[in-house]
């Protein structure tokens, strides 16, 4: 997975360039597990491990679906340690929701909200 685009709901002099890349797994029953490693909104090299749940067939198009995934968030530090809650020395919970469309049966693109911050465009392809 891969994505090159986050559009944040405000503007903070503060926020750079951000990019994610990772790997998820899907098993047959929807249950999805991943890892993370992304370019936070401040700049600070960031990961995400995590578990959650791929959500098919709700709708008469096929090739929506939703997802939601909760687990640890690493890498906010001082001085951007505030800027997600509960967080320990860079530690933190983690929770998106996901709302994507399956192009091919090899490749995907869906929107992940992130909070109450940015919304992320992202790129999925299935690797053999």
């Amino acid at each position: 997975m891969y994505s090159p685009l986050t559009y944040h709901y405000s503007r903070d002099p503060d926020h750079q360039y951000v990019w994610m890349v990772g790997v998820e797994r899907e098993r047959p029953n929807g249950v999805v597990s991943g890892l993370t490693y992304f370019s936070n909104s401040f700049g600070q090299p960031s990961a995400y491990a995590y578990v959650g749940q791929r959500l098919t067939d709700f709708s008469d198009w096929n090739r929506l679906y939703a997802q939601w995934t909760a687990g640890l968030i690493y890498g906010y530090k001082p001085p951007f340690d505030d800027k997600v809650p509960l967080n320990y020395r860079g530690f933190s919970p983690g929770l998106v929701l996901t709302v994507g469309w399956q192009l091919t049966p090899t490749l995907s693109t869906q929107v992940n909200v992130l909070g109450n911050s940015a919304l992320m465009f992202q790129l999925s392809a299935v690797v053999p």
